[in-house]
């Protein structure tokens, strides 16, 4: 647990410039699993101050594991390749993935733990 914390803390840490206090939590969700991969865990959509946004991946985000897993946005069950975030940096644990300005968050209503070399996702949650 101590080891979860302090990763937790460095990733936020590390990130903690590009954030403010004016900065707000816009939607929630949890993940499921999907493609009989079992992903769970909270996830957060923040903007920020200066127009832009961050995914962040709650400390309990857990993935049993695939090839090439990927974060990225998708809507009413279907993921959008072209908001891809990037590649899963941990398949357990808080991660902070920034959102190009190409994409608006407000277009999607779901985030995807999306495996690219299979082409199926092994995870989602519906954003609220």
């Amino acid at each position: 647990m101590k080891n979860i914390m302090i990763a937790a803390v460095t990733s936020l840490v590390l990130f903690a410039p590009t954030l403010s206090v004016a900065d707000t939590v816009a939607l929630k969700g949890t993940f499921q699993g999907a493609s009989k991969h079992i992903t769970t865990g909270g996830i957060s959509i923040v903007k920020t101050a200066d127009g832009g946004a961050v995914v962040i991946l709650d400390s309990d985000f857990s993935l049993d594991g695939a090839p090439d897993p990927r974060v990225g946005f998708g809507k009413d069950g279907t993921y959008v390749d072209a908001t891809d975030l990037g590649a899963l940096t941990s398949n357990t644990g808080t991660q902070v993935y920034i959102v190009p300005a190409s994409v608006n968050v407000d277009d999607f209503n779901e985030v995807y733990i999306w495996c690219r070399k299979f082409g199926v996702p092994l995870g989602f949650a519906t954003l609220s």
